[in-house]
């Protein structure tokens, strides 16, 4: 599913000693999708080597905790992750914590898949290069909810400025992809610089979900 224009991008953008990550969960009608940044090296399946799923935040610990705290993910994975280092995520548990995933609904992807170093961010510029793709991959999942996390991610799916700390209880924004009406939901960043605003992110999602 949109793999070959997510890798031709990839060499544009990403860097070459890594892979493209793409988004993974339940490709068919989730509850939500959830749209992040972009990977960086810090996720296990970007590296070199790695024959598994590509799926965001693989070998990373910060954004279980949100998906723990909003019930898609088990107390059983939860303290599984919370104590592997990344080179002891297997491409096995990481298929097996994605199909948990799939059976709770949900759906996780980046706006930009092309994999960076680091978190530094990325230029709009970048993440316009991907707005076609992505709105490609909304109308493939269909998802039934869009969470966008962060101002910038937002910002560019909606095609104006986005402040999120604006948005509270269900407040949304339309779009139309397809001739299909969807929500958008801009939300705070959860992870990194946002860490601090992962309550507020579980708080709203809690709403708009129930």
């Amino acid at each position: 599913m949109l793999h070959k224009e997510i890798d031709s991008l990839h060499t544009q953008h990403g860097d070459a000693s890594l892979y493209p990550v793409y988004g993974a969960g339940c490709i068919d009608r989730p509850r939500v999708m959830f749209i992040f940044m972009n990977p960086t090296a810090k996720n296990v399946s970007s590296q070199k080597g790695w024959n598994g799923l590509r799926a965001p935040w693989l070998g990373t610990k910060n954004i279980w905790s949100l998906l723990s705290d909003l019930g898609f993910i088990s107390s059983d994975y939860f303290n599984q992750i919370s104590t592997l280092r990344p080179e002891e995520w297997t491409e096995s548990f990481s298929e097996e914590i994605y199909t948990h995933l799939k059976d709770k609904s949900v759906y996780i992807t980046n706006l930009a898949k092309c994999t960076q170093l680091d978190a530094r961010p990325l230029k709009d510029e970048v993440f316009k290069k991907y707005l076609d793709l992505m709105k490609k991959e909304i109308s493939i999942i269909n998802p039934k909810h869009i969470i966008t996390f962060g101002n910038q991610v937002s910002s560019i799916i909606l095609n104006k400025p986005i402040s999120v700390s604006k948005y509270t209880g269900v407040m949304s924004e339309p779009i139309a992809i397809d001739g299909r009406a969807h929500n958008i939901y801009p939300t705070y960043y959860p992870v990194g610089h946002g860490r601090m605003n992962q309550p507020k992110a579980i708080k709203r999602i809690k709403v708009i979900l129930k």
